[in-house]
């Protein structure tokens, strides 16, 4: 059994099947805001006060090939992710794709709900023809360094980031 397929099994063992991922809208934004916020490491990057600047980003995000993906189960949004997908230049000018912002809701976590919603941003990665995922995870998340690796990545690059 690939580690895939574990996944799968222990994902509806756990009661992820009731889970839907779907395209976030305007409505979800605030509940988007309220994950960000739980899931930050850096207080005071969010702003739940002004919804404007999320919603114009928002509207951009879904005029291109990427998305930004919510999970549901029962009704209620419980985890995100963003989709970005890239033209590379090598790899004959193939795409990439690039997921970020992976929150879930603390009190739905270890639910398997942050492996459904990974799976489904791979799958639309797949079918926009990417040739490659790619993630980068902040050094203090060694729980979603685990997470990731049982989804199949692998911690193949050091990350560098400059704040502008």
């Amino acid at each position: 059994m690939s580690a895939a397929d574990a996944a799968d099994a222990a994902d509806a063992a756990d009661g992820a099947s009731s889970v839907v991922v779907r395209e976030a809208t305007e409505e979800d934004i605030p509940r988007i805001v309220e994950l960000f916020i739980h899931g930050s490491l850096v207080e005071g990057k969010e702003d739940p006060t002004d919804l404007a600047s999320y919603q114009s980003a928002l509207a951009e995000i879904a005029q291109g090939p990427g998305a930004v993906l919510v999970a549901e189960v029962e009704g209620e949004l419980v985890g995100v992710c963003q989709l970005i997908v890239f033209r590379h230049l090598q790899n004959r000018g193939g795409r990439c794709a690039e997921v970020e912002s992976v929150h879930v809701h603390p009190d739905q976590r270890g639910h398997g709900i942050g492996g459904v919603l990974m799976r489904a941003a791979v799958q639309r990665a797949r079918e926009l023809g990417c040739y490659r995922v790619q993630l980068t995870s902040n050094n203090g998340r060694p729980e979603a360094h685990r997470f990731y690796e049982r989804l199949g990545f692998e911690p193949s690059h050091r990350g560098f980031k400059l704040i502008v």
